[in-house]
């Protein structure tokens, strides 16, 4: 009896220490190191939680492993013992198994001065494709990636206002795309929308730019494809896109992704999680009202952050400060036609009336970030979209506006993303693979 204790005790022990050797691993996330600097509290849902098994240890160890291979890749097997403080038995046994599950695959031998050669491991991008769609507006693009988000092909199509007539487009464009670049497998697709979609049912529930509502976009794609379908509000994939493969991001766990469109979202990962609310709404901050009685905003309400500092009110702010005749390009009659790009064109040419609408635009933006930094404190806060063409220009006027409106002195780093990153479309690759390399949930 005393044996049986004493074994199941070590038994006990050692899938602990294995745990908390998984959860140390990034000392960013060490639970002790947080205690430290602040309160650290996650509640265990007594009503939905799930028990660590030793299979949960083995899955934690193993998205680990995924990730130092994905970070840095060519790398032996030592390399990674020394990375994770995993004993080496532990990561040649996993390595085996990632290798077989054809996850990982051997490269290189390295050239050592003595000793045993080391083999040097890599992501096999070979593995499985991911589709990921970005749809906005006007135009949708679709893209092929592999597994180590590296975009395979890319080609557009025009996003109809008739959801119907979409759908059945898109599934035809979808499975073309799926023929011209076979692969093994195709882990799935992720799609990211101007729009927002409810967490329980995953189907969009509003989508203003789009003239969408209450669309089941995930059950009929994928009756029509026969791939699992991932949807995704297009700030929240942008945020998972800096997540994943953002240059600025060591040690950053609070980040928060603002896309300036025609309308303004907001996307948000607190201490390492994406934040979706409730029902999946969470961050329709542009929708919140700097300028009650301002002009009228699509939701209803008046004076948005959205109406003041998106792309199409500098359109507005151009459009009312310009001198031209009724039916020519930039009068009030056209101003909805007004592409922000000409806008940004004549900026570059220094333009008087572009610099000064552009300048009222951005002392919004600024505002409106302010009340982020103060409300939310992260580490990084980056921008997306056109206007960082021109953030030469922007960038002091909202750094000015952030620091005279915010008073919590929040170490926030503002950054715009380079719109050739496309991290929408990235996002929606990172969305379908997170299933792999993200954190399980445990309790």
């Amino acid at each position: 009896m005393a044996r049986s204790v004493t074994h199941l005790f070590v038994h006990r022990t050692l899938s602990l220490t294995l745990l908390w050797k998984t959860i140390k691993f990034d000392v960013r996330t060490n639970p002790v190191e947080q205690c430290l600097e602040g309160i650290f509290v996650r509640k265990i849902d007594l009503n939905n939680f799930q028990v660590a098994t030793n299979e949960t240890v083995r899955d934690i160890n193993s998205r680990i492993m995924l990730n130092l291979v994905r970070k840095h890749q060519p790398v032996s097997r030592a390399d990674l013992m020394r990375y994770s403080g995993l004993q080496r038995s532990t990561v040649s046994a996993i390595a085996e198994r990632l290798i077989a599950e054809r996850w990982l695959k051997e490269g290189a031998v390295g050239d050592l001065p003595r000793g045993r050669k080391p083999t040097f491991l890599h992501l096999n991008t070979e593995r499985c494709g991911v589709v990921g769609i970005d749809i906005q507006p006007a135009t949708t693009t679709l893209a092929v990636s592999s597994m180590d988000s590296q975009f395979l092909a890319q080609e557009s199509m025009s996003t109809e206002k008739n959801p119907v007539e979409f759908i059945a487009r898109l599934s035809r464009r979808i499975k073309d795309l799926i023929r011209a670049h076979p692969k093994n497998s195709y882990e799935g697709i992720g799609i990211s929308l101007p729009g927002r979609v409810d967490a329980s049912s995953q189907q969009l529930i509003f989508a203003p730019t789009l003239g969408w509502s209450e669309l089941d976009l995930k059950t009929q794609l994928e009756h029509n494809i026969g791939l699992p379908v991932e949807l995704e509000n297009a700030a929240n994939a942008c945020a998972l896109a800096e997540l994943w493969s953002g240059r600025h991001l060591d040690g950053v766990r609070n980040l928060v992704a603002v896309t300036v469109s025609d309308d303004i979202g907001v996307g948000m990962i607190m201490n390492g999680q994406l934040v979706r609310g409730s029902t999946g709404v969470a961050g329709e901050f542009g929708h919140v009202s700097q300028m009650p009685g301002g002009p009228q905003c699509r939701c209803g309400n008046t004076g948005c952050w959205e109406v003041l500092a998106s792309n199409a009110a500098a359109a507005r702010y151009y459009t009312e400060s310009a001198s031209v005749r009724k039916g020519e390009v930039g009068s009030k009659s056209d101003m909805a036609k007004l592409p922000f790009g000409d806008i940004l064109r004549l900026v570059e040419r220094d333009d008087a009336r572009a610099c000064k609408a552009l300048n009222q635009m951005a002392h919004h933006l600024g505002d409106g970030l302010a009340m982020l930094v103060t409300g939310l404190a992260p580490d990084v806060l980056v921008v997306v979209g056109e206007v960082t063409r021109v953030w030469d220009k922007v960038g002091p006027v909202v750094a000015e506006a952030v620091k005279r409106r915010s008073f919590t002195h929040a170490a926030t780093r503002i950054l715009p993303t380079d719109p050739e990153a496309q991290p929408r479309l990235r996002g929606t690759i990172a969305l379908v693979l997170q299933k792999h390399f993200g954190a399980p949930s445990i309790a």
